[in-house]
């Protein structure tokens, strides 16, 4: 390649990996798969040492590729969290070791599994657990200690601990948990998580940790940072070490005498790892003993003690033999690729989602191609192209019919998918069923998927006011119902007619009104009724409502059969009003913004406190922040908050703030408020 030609290139392989990476390590939102990153990744390092007068500092060979996110208080890390270098082939295992060999070391190695999740900190005072952070760009991370505070793996206290110990480890969320969060986003048509890897991040990176707690998360400690107080010899004895307190260390870590023995080691991982119930995305040496990595020593972004195999993606090639249509709650028709069975990273597969029309169209399969598939991040299968067109193929063609009710579909402005709007949709029946009854809508104990299948096909329930209506002999006809479990859903359907409002609006299900949505709408105009009655006018004045969530609940209202199923809800005695206290007026039109660790009020109790007090919390800082609510390690919202003027305070003067008994909000900023948090 010529010079000018491969400088180009190498401006275009830099924009697309840098995007890449803020996707990948800041939004949990990659475009391209880890093969397609990799391979770019090789490309350009190839080009840079062809051309080395050509690399820039900035280019993302040079540099580790995430960045700490504004969301959260940042974290300058004492030890680098260093990434690893990369080795498709095991020649280059080989040159590595050779590489080792060639500084005087004749080295152990310990091969681990790779996991694919996110890296993070976590940091001991004395046995207590102090603080948690992301790796960010290695040197500096997020501070995100309270959410890592819930994963049940992470120790809050270590047994005869060492004055201050810093482990690394690698945040995971198991396939099981995986799988039951892809169903519930699916449920509530939500965009689900492309992978176990994306969950985790996105996770992990939640404001209320109370979402992370709820989402399974583990993970594998693998490194001691620093340790004061005690000392160690080798890699294999700080893992031992670390599994003696508590943590749950990298699984099956192995020493080896050789680069052949560590191979095969690498081998016999890769032909196992579709039976692990979490993510790798590969296999790591390292050299074991520690004295020797000092020797080594690290590049700019890689240590130079390690190195990190990837597997290849797995793909087989089945014959597609038909394309169902399935008619979501929300009547978005999704169409599955069936195909014949292929064996595929450790299971049998046959289905895989083809998303919509215009993914069929862009692939342009047809009944008979013999079709490509591979499984997404191991778990997720999918059809990645045509390997072979069948003969007297044809295009394939959406129905232009719901194939569950007969009604046409349609494309609605702005969307992909074909979607039908006839409310009285059997499948979306279901669905709607399922989501009324879920957790977080009107939380009805014991009437999940299985059991709304049952009561939709045999004809007892039509829509979810028929609920309301179901007899114990009725429930005695469903499979595996006994007395005692009839009578237990016939009480827990009973409970949930005392739900409060938000809980009705949320399981109506209305598109693109989530719960925190469905809460505000409530409290605001405390009666479904009230609400009914909204125009779009009063429904976009309400804070964090746009144009779109306006529009979708006055299309609902508006639609036909929904003034009849809320008279039926409201007949059979279901809640129609909002029961919430009413808020205060101590901090009415104040826009506050929490940041850092308070010393008596976790954030989500302090955010809590403000929107009670008929204020907004708001995540960032802006000209219309009123207040910043400071603790420690603060971080940048500070600065930017000191430097734009805004009024700061700490948890004392927040909490004077609400005490007054008049209710009024202050005029003006606390005594003293301007400046450092106190």
């Amino acid at each position: 390649m010529e010079r000018e030609q491969a400088q180009r290139r190498m401006r275009e392989l830099r924009a697309v990996i840098e995007r890449n990476n803020r996707l990948y390590y800041e939004q949990d939102a990659p475009e391209l798969e880890d093969f397609e990153y990799d391979a770019l990744n090789r490309e350009l390092k190839a080009l840079e040492a062809e051309y080395p007068d050509l690399v820039t500092p900035d280019s993302p060979t040079q540099h580790v590729g995430g960045a700490a996110s504004a969301k959260f208080s940042k974290v300058a890390h004492a030890v680098k969290m260093e990434s690893l270098q990369d080795a498709f082939s095991f020649d280059e295992l080989r040159d590595f070791d050779a590489r080792v060999r060639e500084a005087g070391i004749k080295p152990e190695y310990v091969v681990e599994v790779k996991i694919d999740g996110l890296s993070v900190s976590l940091e001991y005072e004395n046995g207590v657990f102090v603080r948690g952070s992301t790796r960010g760009d290695g040197l500096v991370g997020e501070d995100v200690t309270e959410n890592l505070a819930t994963v049940r793996d992470i120790p809050a206290r270590l047994p005869d601990a060492p004055e201050f110990l810093e482990v690394r480890g690698e945040v995971y969320m198991p396939h099981t948990a995986f799988l039951r969060l892809k169903a519930q986003q699916e449920l509530e048509d939500k965009t689900p998580f492309k992978n176990p890897r994306n969950a985790a991040a996105g996770s992990l990176r939640q404001k209320d940790a109370a979402v992370t707690a709820g989402r399974g998360l583990s993970i594998f400690v693998f490194n001691i940072q620093q340790c004061r107080g005690r000392a160690f010899a080798t890699h294999a004895e700080t893992l031992d070490y670390c599994k003696a307190l508590g943590f749950p260390v990298s699984p099956r870590y192995t020493v080896f005498t050789d680069i052949e023995a560590a191979i095969r080691e690498i081998e016999a991982i890769g032909a196992m790892r579709g039976t692990l119930e979490f993510d790798i995305d590969g296999a790591v040496i390292k050299v074991n003993d520690l004295a020797a990595r000092e020797t080594l020593g690290s590049t700019n972004k890689f240590p130079r003690w390690a190195i990190a195999f990837k597997y290849p993606p797995e793909v087989k090639q089945s014959i597609l033999r038909d394309i169902e249509v399935t008619v979501g709650r929300t009547g978005v028709l999704t169409p599955t690729a069936v195909f014949d069975p292929v064996f595929l990273a450790g299971t049998s597969v046959s289905r895989a989602s083809l998303h919509n029309e215009a993914i069929i169209a862009g692939l342009d399969v047809r009944l008979g191609d013999t079709v490509s598939v591979r499984k997404a991040g191991d778990i997720i299968p999918e059809v990645i192209g045509v390997a072979k067109r069948g003969d007297g193929t044809a295009p394939y063609r959406m129905p232009e019919r719901c194939p569950s009710c007969g009604a046409p579909v349609v494309h609605l402005e702005g969307e992909a998918a074909l979607r039908c709007v006839n409310p009285e949709c059997p499948a979306q029946s279901l669905r709607n069923i399922i989501h009324f009854a879920s957790r977080d809508a009107m939380a009805i104990d014991g009437l999940g998927e299985a059991v709304a299948i049952q009561l939709t096909e045999r004809g007892l329930v039509h829509d979810v006011a028929d609920l309301y209506t179901l007899q114990k002999e009725q429930l005695l006809t469903l499979d595996k119902f006994k007395e005692k479990s009839a009578q237990n859903l016939l009480d827990a359907i009973e409970a949930s007619k005392r739900n409060n409002l938000d809980k009705l609006v949320f399981g109506l299900g209305i598109r693109n009104i989530g719960d925190k949505a469905a809460a505000l709408l409530a409290e605001t105009f405390g009666s479904m009724d009230a609400l009914r009655a909204a125009d779009a006018e009063a429904l976009s004045a309400i804070e964090g409502f746009g144009a779109v969530m306006a529009q979708s609940v006055l299309a609902f209202f508006a639609r036909t059969g929904t003034a009849d199923l809320i008279g039926r809800l409201a007949a059979l005695g279901v809640n129609m009003v909002w029961r919430g206290g009413k808020k205060g007026t101590a901090l009415a039109g104040l826009t506050i913004v929490v940041t850092g660790t308070l010393p008596g009020l976790s954030r989500q109790q302090a955010e809590a406190l403000i929107d009670q007090n008929g204020g907004r919390a708001s995540g960032s800082i802006s000209k219309k922040t009123s207040y910043v609510l400071a603790g420690t390690a603060a971080g940048s919202k500070l600065t930017k908050a000191q430097a734009l003027g805004i009024p700061v305070i700490d948890e004392a003067q927040f909490l004077a703030m609400l005490a007054p008994a008049s209710g009024a909000a202050p005029e003006g900023p606390p005594a003293d408020a301007h400046g450092a948090a106190l």
